[in-house]
């Protein structure tokens, strides 16, 4: 049997509602975090969220409808919706950039009280090739491509968790390492600008 959960993710509800106009695509997360929010009273898990790869950029749902959802799923002000996941990367770098300059889903989950968890910070190691070695220098001389990489998404403002995974324990380390100082704002908007000058 399944014991407590912490948090479970809605994934992809965008990918599910293929077809579905955007009135239908929010019953059925309704519908979703409905059921959450019954397992959440019982219990079960402690909270919920939705992991998306383009919900958010294609416009499917925004975090304001989300959060609606959730209130309506639970029938007050009181949900357990606690979660927002979304690709970001140097590649997927519009959250980047919207929190950069104060907006955006990051920023407006995390006003809202959410947990963010960046997904795909290396774009499943396609990032990893354009990685240059002035655009390495740029973000932190002496860092690995992938650490480069993955320190500049860590580094965007309102997220607070980035999610990835390694074969070995020196990746490990070295990622761990590069998010111990993240870069800062203005460092961070250097790399942006010369990403969008290429």
């Amino acid at each position: 049997m399944l014991g407590r959960v912490d948090l479970v993710f809605v994934h992809n509800p965008e990918q599910d509602g293929h077809g579905l106009d955007r009135a239908a695509l929010h019953w059925r997360v309704r519908d979703a975090f409905t059921a959450l929010e019954e397992l959440a009273t019982a219990g079960r898990i402690d909270g919920y969220g939705v992991a998306t790869w383009s919900g958010l950029c294609s416009g499917a749902f925004t975090v304001t409808e989300l959060l609606a959802l959730a209130r309506q799923a639970a029938g007050s002000a009181e949900h357990h919706f606690t979660g927002l996941q979304m690709p970001v990367s140097l590649i997927m770098d519009d959250p980047i950039r919207q929190a950069l300059g104060g907006g955006g889903p990051l920023v407006q989950a995390k006003d809202a009280g959410l947990i963010t968890f960046g997904s795909a910070p290396l774009h499943g190691g396609e990032l990893l090739d354009a990685m240059t070695p002035g655009l390495v220098n740029l973000i932190r001389p002496g860092l690995s491509a992938a650490a480069a990489a993955f320190l500049a998404a860590g580094s965007c403002p309102g997220l607070d968790v980035v999610l990835t995974s390694t074969s070995t324990r020196e990746h490990w380390k070295d990622a761990a390492k590069a998010l111990a100082a993240p870069l800062t704002a203005e460092e961070l908007e250097r790399v942006t600008d010369e990403l969008a000058a290429e």
